[in-house]
């Protein structure tokens, strides 16, 4: 799809004015309820389709499955990274009033440094044709990841900084409090971060690690880098009321590692599979009505099997013993 600069810069400009309204709504610090998460929720999965919808009206319906395939598949990627928000809520002690603030912000970093991962996945594709290999190998071994994970149940506890955040602290130091929504304080005559910080920083590189499996993902549904950057967009720009809004559902979700690990194991053989033709090797490919069936398919027998799973094992667990 032959993208104009005049779209890119309309549709970054709608993008912003729709995070300033976001961050406007929720400038001040309060604690986010489940009505006025789910009432944004289905603002942003409106929108969301409002765009592909009017992609496949102007563009044609295949970008439009595309978008749609994409997005939820980075939608879905998304649940399993509020996880980790989780633990990272809990590692921080982060208080229910700043919480929707920590987000918003922490997603916000995250969509700016995806840009820029999209941007490169896009130039190195276009150079080199093989990359596609690597990216099928790379999400078929996280897909056998994801299910020996599952098997061990090695879901931590407690959410462990990574080497990145750990020297931003000792370079800057953080207080020992949360000081409202400020991000610097002065303390003992030195300038130091708040906590409110460094939880912002943790979300933000916690997001882009797992983009390391969601952008080559995106990439064996559609090579277009409009496509792929719309598709991230609304995903990401929706994860904040989503970790409202079904936080306490996430630990029902006791399949959704075996069904994310189908969907990236499957992006990844059909990636290879494309390498192949476009090395002239007459295989078959996946087509992109065939993708967004088999995804949401996915998807929909993982939640009804996490559901009946959960309510076996808390039905087991409130039975009285004899």
């Amino acid at each position: 799809m032959n993208v104009s600069l005049t779209v890119w810069a309309l549709s970054v400009g709608v993008l912003c004015v729709l995070v300033a309204v976001d961050f406007l709504i929720g400038r001040k610090p309060h604690e986010v309820s489940l009505r006025e998460a789910g009432v944004w929720t289905v603002v942003w999965i409106v929108l969301a389709c409002a765009f592909g919808i009017g992609l496949g009206m102007t563009a044609g319906w295949k970008p439009a499955g595309e978008f749609f395939a994409g997005y939820i598949t980075e939608k879905s990627l998304s649940v399993d990274n509020l996880f980790v928000f989780v633990l990272i809520m809990a590692k921080f002690a982060v208080p229910p009033p700043y919480q929707q603030r920590v987000l918003m912000v922490g997603v916000l970093m995250a969509l700016v440094l995806r840009a820029g991962f999209i941007a490169a996945g896009a130039a190195i594709i276009s150079a080199f044709s093989w990359v596609f290999y690597l990216f099928g190998a790379f999400l078929i071994w996280t897909a056998w990841k994801l299910i020996q994970d599952a098997r061990k149940e090695e879901h931590e506890e407690e959410y462990q900084e990574n080497k990145l955040l750990k020297s931003v602290e000792r370079r800057f130091g953080v207080a020992d409090r949360y000081h409202g929504t400020r991000l610097w304080v002065e303390q003992n005559g030195k300038r130091v971060m708040t906590p409110m910080l460094v939880v912002m920083l943790a979300i933000g590189s916690t997001d882009v690690l797992f983009a390391l499996d969601s952008i080559p993902a995106i990439y064996g549904l559609t090579q277009d880098p409009y496509i792929v950057f719309t598709a991230n967009a609304f995903a990401l720009m929706g994860l904040r009321q989503l970790y409202f809004l079904i936080g306490g559902l996430l630990k029902r979700l006791v399949h959704l590692s075996y069904g994310l690990s189908v969907i990236l194991g499957f992006i990844g053989v059909k990636l290879v599979l494309h390498a192949l033709h476009e090395s002239g090797v007459h295989v078959p490919e996946i087509g992109i009505p065939f993708s967004l069936g088999f995804i949401v398919l996915v998807l929909a027998v993982t939640t009804v099997t996490s559901l009946r799973a959960a309510k076996r094992s808390e039905s087991g667990e409130e039975r009285p013993a004899r």
